[in-house]
């Protein structure tokens, strides 16, 4: 990736519904970009795609549940 890809189609969970406190996940060449739907203005921070799978992979097994 480099600094001049542009995230594209920016999409949030379905399970949002209307609310403003989640995140959007977006395309970037080779990878994903995160952003806060409350603050798009901050930027977004991106991943590669091994980083991306790894990271949805730690998800689906509970690695992150309290």
């Amino acid at each position: 990736m480099t600094a001049h890809d542009h995230p594209v189609n920016w999409r949030k969970s379905s399970r949002s519904a209307t609310g403003n406190a989640c995140v959007e996940v977006g395309r970037v060449g080779g990878g994903a970009a995160v952003r806060d739907t409350k603050n798009r203005a901050a930027g977004h921070l991106t991943a590669t795609n091994d980083q991306w799978q790894s990271f949805l992979a730690a998800i689906k097994t509970g690695r992150y549940d309290h």
